[in-house]
């Protein structure tokens, strides 16, 4: 496991410490839940933004890669 060194905004801290006491855990162990959550959310957002990308075109697809193909 590897230490990170962040700076946070006191409010942060304060919010983070309101956590840590309701839920009687470790302030890590509830940091990195949250970086957790964070990197899981954001692997989602960035597959869901390619599936279906060419839906609505009136193009068909392989028409399109041919028609560029053939530049070359």
């Amino acid at each position: 496991m590897s230490r990170i060194l962040i700076d946070l905004p006191d409010s942060q801290v304060e919010e983070l410490a309101l956590l840590v006491e309701s839920e009687q855990r470790p302030r890590a162990a509830v940091i990195r839940d949250a970086i957790e959550a964070y990197i899981a959310q954001h692997k989602r957002v960035l597959g869901n933004d390619v599936f279906g990308l060419w839906k609505n075109r009136k193009v068909d697809g392989l028409e399109y890669q041919r028609e560029l193909r053939s530049e070359w």
